[in-house]
């Protein structure tokens, strides 16, 4: 199959890549609002085009490594830059391939590995990216049927939501607020029944109990 022109598109690894930092803080920089929301959501990873991270370069330090820069759109030779997402066609990860042709993901997986799917257009952030035609051709030539209905939901852009990254946080558990401490007394052998009273009521709110004998 020839190979054909697609966007410039950057997940987390590239962004950290071109700005030489940590793959965290252009994750964080998405939490803040400084990077836009994403351009495509697909396998529920986030994507951005090249000119939407670019709009970062030069604001407070942030500064694009024009030698990284270089490597990356080389590393990509048909690749090119699509300023308005409007315009960006329609590009498909795993889970959306699997929809198309009726499969689970992990039958789209199993097929890329053995390579009984036609090469991914990209690999974005470890993930494989295919234009939604490069689907829809290869598919007739390995005799497998394409679900006509994802199809047309694709294309009208309904997709899963990005997934949810890190540990969701649990509800705090409120715990009533414990008594002081009753002072300490003193029994004798006459007082077993407000000792042994005494001995439960200290237990029951949670304290340990020390005895100390006197002569």
């Amino acid at each position: 199959m020839a190979e054909v022109r697609v966007p410039f598109l950057l997940g987390h690894s590239e962004i950290a890549f071109l700005f030489h930092v940590e793959r965290q803080t252009s994750q964080r920089w998405r939490t803040e609002g400084t990077l836009d929301e994403p351009d495509l959501i697909a396998s529920g990873n986030p994507y951005w085009l090249l000119s939407t991270v670019m709009q970062l370069d030069a604001e407070g330090d942030r500064r694009v490594d024009r030698e990284r820069l270089a490597t990356y759109e080389a590393g990509i030779p048909l690749g090119y830059n699509l300023e308005d997402k409007e315009q960006l066609p329609v590009v498909v990860g795993i889970q959306e391939a699997a929809r198309v042709l009726g499969q689970d993901a992990q039958a789209i997986s199993r097929w890329r590995n053995r390579q009984k799917i036609a090469k991914a257009d990209l690999l974005v952030s470890g993930s494989p990216l295919w234009l939604l035609e490069t689907i829809l051709a290869d598919a007739p030539q390995r005799q497998r049927t394409i679900v006509a209905s994802e199809v047309a939901a694709l294309r009208a852009g309904q997709r899963n939501p990005q997934k949810p990254r890190g540990r969701r946080l649990s509800a705090p558990v409120t715990r009533p607020p414990r008594q002081s401490p009753p002072d300490a007394r003193t029994f004798t052998s006459t007082d077993h029944g407000d000792a042994a009273e005494f001995l439960a009521s200290v237990l029951a709110q949670g304290y340990s109990v020390i005895i100390k004998p006197r002569p």
